[in-house]
């Protein structure tokens, strides 16, 4: 489990903090600056407006500032990376925090102008911004993490949800996103491994931010529990700062599980011991063999 970092011990580093002008993403750029560190917001050119007034509010606005990208575009981003790099000459950690959910739901029916079923539109600007985004920061984290000085730890927080590993309560692109993110937390782990970079994630249940904005008053009547950005933030940091990787930890209020250890160690109650064992003998020859052995283009 995460626990508190002293006061000033990001002093000197350099992180990036994805969908930074709001939300989750403030929260931890607020609480990363106050530790120390440089820390760059990268959002939407349109969020301009709140990332300037975050970064006049932080406890340390010189070291802080806005870099627009749409993460789904590899060019915009690559650039922000190639920027801190000359700016900076380090990156140490970065939290691909942002995220978006459909404004509608995806498998009802809706029609065009001329009373044809319309294409789930809605869910393809979702997971292009939750999966296709976080995988494009992710390449680039590692690419520049592993030229940086390893001199502290080096890290990246992916930032899924417990859509991620449990229903999304019919959030169906939203959900699928989420559980795709998990899938890049495990994916990551050998060629992440190799460079000494920590890849975690964590999962907040519901945390009080736009996205939950039409039911959060009827979740609080409720008595649940709750998050707000700020207890996120302590999170991100904490695992920001931890020697562990693959670690998926639920946030929900007080309660804080790991997800991803709990998840193997129960492996052969689910399957069987048989199958188990099996997944195990599987796990250890793609070892030996170094990774799977990816299949070339088919000659059609």
């Amino acid at each position: 489990m995460p626990t508190t970092p002293p006061p000033n011990s990001l002093l000197s580093k350099v992180a990036l903090v994805t969908g930074g002008s709001h939300g989750i993403g403030a929260a931890t750029v607020t609480r990363l600056n106050g530790s120390g560190a440089t820390v760059i917001i990268v959002d939407l050119a349109s969020t301009a407006h709140s990332a300037q007034e975050l970064i006049n509010s932080l406890p340390c606005p010189s070291r802080s500032c806005f870099m627009p990208a749409d993460i789904r575009d590899w060019a915009e981003l690559r650039s922000v990376f190639q920027s801190v790099q000359q700016r900076y000459q380090r990156l140490d950690f970065v939290v691909a925090n942002a995220g978006t959910m459909e404004h509608e739901p995806i498998l009802q029916d809706s029609y065009d102008s001329n009373g044809m079923l319309e294409e789930p539109a809605e869910a393809y600007r979702t997971i292009d911004v939750n999966l296709k985004g976080t995988l494009n920061t992710l390449k680039l984290a590692i690419h520049y993490l592993k030229s940086s000085p390893p001199d502290s730890p080096r890290s990246i927080v992916l930032i899924a949800s417990t859509a991620g590993y449990f229903d999304g309560a019919g959030t169906l692109a939203y959900t699928a996103s989420k559980h795709g993110v998990v899938g890049l937390l495990r994916a990551s782990q050998t060629e992440a491994e190799k460079h000494n970079i920590c890849v975690n994630a964590i999962a907040p249940f519901f945390t009080t931010t736009h996205l939950t904005s039409g039911i959060s008053d009827a979740w609080l009547r409720a008595g649940l529990e709750v998050n707000t950005p700020d207890t996120v933030a302590e999170s991100i940091e904490a695992t920001l700062l931890s020697t562990e990787s693959g670690q998926g930890l639920l946030i929900s209020g007080k309660y804080i599980r790991e997800l991803e250890r709990t998840r193997l160690g129960l492996l052969s109650s689910w399957v069987g011991d048989d199958v188990a064992q099996y997944m195990g003998r599987a796990g250890d020859f793609f070892t030996t063999l170094g990774g799977y052995i990816l299949p070339k283009p088919r000659n059609n």
